[in-house]
């Protein structure tokens, strides 16, 4: 059994309140400031409320972007969100804990221990405003604690030029004055770093890519933490056992040599998520890995699968020969066995939209069933920051082969995958990448084809991580979400006879009817019986489970633009709306996202 080091304090901090009512509430849970903050002990008990502010384990299982399809899509992709009255994102008391907090600290003698923990408010006051960046573009900058009757209360919005400016302010204070000493379950020096890391690459790229001014200078500030990071830290890419990305995710308690910062679950504090139940049951979101994310996953010896004669029709069972070996540690393959077990299963359709199941953050079937998965999931990593370093370098124009080897080799050289080739990448950029349907248009430039090589890495490695939105919205990439969904090929349903048609698939090892193997049967009409299907362990009677794109042969089809149309808007939708009520109540000083309609005259 795992030992719980830290308990993380959550606040309620949703619905119908307001901004201004939220920033003037005193924490319900704080002491009065008169006689609190006083050691180390109570600045790290008040401390301790800000670790909420991370998302849970669902935020990546439950990846649902156009990389993972679910059975019901979210409205930001197919393009139905709408302006909400109250809530969507705009909340502000965990703000208003943190500036509390900072207001009273100076009540500990002690200036060591007092910058230690202040550096910690910060770095989360630094983590809150990166998300409404991320999320609403300009937002209302407070550093202080106010009063009710604090006119800053309904201040306009601060640019996020400004915004993002303190927000380093404040990283940089973190960066400087928290413990190097590396844990798992707090925030340190190092976790401060990688959040630097990663808030200057996506601030940095989403100017360059929207026409903001003043994105090189951001990128060289990721460059500089990251390779500061990667040659200083006592972290490292974890390469151990046999499948050592597979075990990364599943491992119940986080494998410190390359996590910088989990949040600890523990089953026998019933501290849980459901992992395990999301991608196993049928009766849930069913994720399956989308077609054009299984496409771009390269051939053990670095070449592309897309490049390969007859790649869109090729079967299950040969497609995932030979590839990158985080295909199969990511989804089912072929002989799969779950950990732990000795059992070969096929993949379950009636678990995956696409037929490609999911298997990334499950763990062997004793977290099975509804709440009953307790692995750590993963905040920070060490391989992100070696991702953001090389996609920095590449996008200002400075990147070279050497910059690769310190980062994304050290990756690959995990799973035995060759390394980019930036000269050769930059020759004969991937057309399959750049094309409208499958990759992203947006992508120009002597290093188009480095660039696209770092996306692809950047995507097999941290799928299911809870960052496939916000890099689509820094790329300014969201017409991506209009491209189709897609599942496996199979060749048609060639036995039998009028509406009563079927045929049998091998998913293990290319041999049909092996009976020491699971091959399923996909048929219409009655379900066949008989001779040529007496060793079959699955059936799945097409149109219930899923559907072809061509009739009776075909794609998995998963949610169909003919019958499900979506539509991303370029002039709108890479910000939130701002709520009505927000509006209202700061008299119109808070103005709306662009080309989001509330109805509201000012």
């Amino acid at each position: 059994m795992k030992k719980s080091k830290y308990i993380y304090a959550f606040l309620l901090l949703f619905g119908a309140t307001s901004c201004a009512d939220m920033l003037d509430r005193f924490p319900l849970d704080a002491l009065a400031p008169e006689t609190y903050y006083n050691d180390e002990q109570e600045l790290r008990s008040a401390t301790n409320n800000f670790y909420g502010l991370f998302p849970g384990a669902p935020s990546g299982y439950g990846e649902s972007e156009d990389v993972v399809c679910i059975f019901t899509l979210p409205e930001a992709v197919v393009g139905s969100r709408t302006i909400p009255t109250s809530g969507g994102g705009w909340d502000w008391g965990y703000l208003r804990n943190i500036n509390f907090y900072l207001a009273h600290s100076h009540r500990c003698p002690d200036t060591a221990i007092r910058e230690r923990y202040d550096g910690i408010a910060r770095f989360f006051r630094a983590y809150f405003y990166f998300e409404k960046v991320k999320r609403f573009g300009d937002v209302p900058w407070h550093e202080k604690a106010m009063a009710s009757d604090d006119t800053d209360l309904t201040k306009p919005r601060d640019s996020r030029v400004f915004v993002v400016e303190k927000i380093l302010e404040d990283i940089d204070y973190a960066i400087a004055h928290i413990s190097d000493k590396a844990e798992l379950y707090r925030v340190t020096k190092w976790t401060a770093m990688a959040l630097k890391s990663r808030i200057c690459l996506f601030e940095g790229t989403y100017r360059k890519y929207h026409g903001i001014p003043g994105y090189e200078a951001l990128l060289d500030q990721c460059i500089a933490i990251s390779e500061e990071f990667i040659t200083s830290s006592p972290y490292s890419i974890y390469k151990g056992g046999e499948k050592p990305y597979r075990d990364l995710f599943s491992s119940m308690n986080a494998i410190a040599q390359e996590v910088i910062l989990a949040r600890d679950y523990d089953l026998g504090k019933a501290v849980v998520h459901e992992a395990n139940y999301n991608t196993m049951a049928s009766t849930y979101g069913r994720p399956g890995m989308n077609k054009k994310v299984v496409n771009s996953y390269l051939m053990t010896d670095g070449s592309r699968f897309t490049d390969k004669a007859g790649y869109e029709t090729m079967q299950y069972y040969d497609e995932m020969q030979n590839r990158d070996p985080r295909l199969t540690q990511t989804v089912v393959g072929p002989g799969y066995t779950r950990i732990n077990s000795t059992t070969v299963e096929s993949p379950n359709f009636n678990s995956s939209t696409t037929g490609y199941q999911i298997i990334k953050w499950v763990t062997d079937a004793s977290g099975d069933g509804y709440m009953k998965s307790s692995n750590d999931y993963i905040l920070f990593r060490a391989a992100e920051v070696y991702l953001n370093f090389a996609e920095a370098k590449a996008e200002r124009g400075t990147l070279t082969q050497n910059d690769l080897n310190i980062s994304v080799k050290k990756i690959r050289d995990r799973v035995g995958m060759p390394n980019i080739d930036m000269a050769a990448a930059n020759a004969n950029p991937d057309p399959y990448l750049s094309n409208v349907e499958t990759g992203y248009a947006n992508v120009t430039g002597a290093n188009k084809g480095v660039i696209l090589e770092i996306r692809r890495e950047r995507t097999v490695e941290l799928i299911l991580e809870g960052f496939r939105y916000y890099d689509v919205m820094r790329w300014k990439e969201g017409k991506i979400f209009e491209q189709p969904y897609l599942g496996m090929y199979f060749p048609g349903l060639n036995q039998g006879e009028g509406e009563n048609r079927f045929d049998v698939f091998d998913m293990n090892d290319g041999t049909l009817l092996d009976k020491d193997k699971v091959d399923i049967c996909i048929y219409t009409g009655k379900k066949p019986s008989g001779a040529a299907v007496k060793n079959i362990r699955k059936f799945y009677k097409l149109g219930d489970e899923f559907r072809f794109t061509d009739g009776l042969k075909g794609n998995i089809i998963v949610h169909d633009v003919k019958d499900e149309p979506r539509k991303w808007r370029e002039d709108r939708d890479y910000l939130y709306p701002i709520p009505t009520q927000e509006r209202v109540l700061s008299n119109g000083n808070i103005t709306q996202n662009p080309n989001w309609e509330d109805g509201l005259s000012f």
